[in-house]
């Protein structure tokens, strides 16, 4: 924590809302750095391990299992298609849709990726013991799921 000339207000400085913004904004630098390092981006992590986890899946899937916008989706589609990550085919259920598939080498990225996220989270969560991870990612899921859930009304 700053001291000094550095520090602001202990009125603010102590709020978690406070403590939770300055904390995302060095967990963004650090994600950001890990991800440009090893050539990809946020989304290109977020869909693959959607596609891992649930399998094939449509576009538009993609978009409300990864809270990626519609139109994000498809420009990083068309770059993992292109780097030869996943596949793109019609959906033999309706043809309008497409269907994207992860392949061997999207498999292999993404592990690569998630070496690398990983990393980042030791690298941003030093400080805490694997128990107080723990502990800070269910209270940060808590609070985001009372969140979710009021915007859902």
């Amino acid at each position: 924590m700053a001291t000094g000339d550095e520090a602001g207000p202990s009125e603010i400085v102590g709020m978690p809302s406070w403590l939770l913004t300055q904390s995302a904004m060095h967990a963004q630098r650090i994600i950001g750095e890990t991800f440009a390092a090893g050539n990809a981006r946020g989304y290109h992590y977020r869909l693959l391990a959607t596609l891992a986890e649930y399998g094939p899946a449509s576009q538009a899937s993609l978009g409300r299992r990864t809270g990626i916008d519609r139109s994000d989706v498809v420009a990083a589609i068309n770059e993992l298609a292109e780097l030869g990550y996943v596949v793109r085919s019609p959906d033999p259920a309706d043809g309008r849709r497409n269907i994207i598939t992860l392949t061997a080498a999207g498999e292999v990225q993404r592990e690569r990726l998630e070496t690398l996220v990983r990393a980042a989270q030791d690298e941003l969560f030093a400080p805490l013991s694997p128990s107080e991870r723990g502990q800070l990612a269910a209270l940060l899921a808590k609070v985001l799921a009372h969140h979710q859930g009021l915007a859902d009304r």
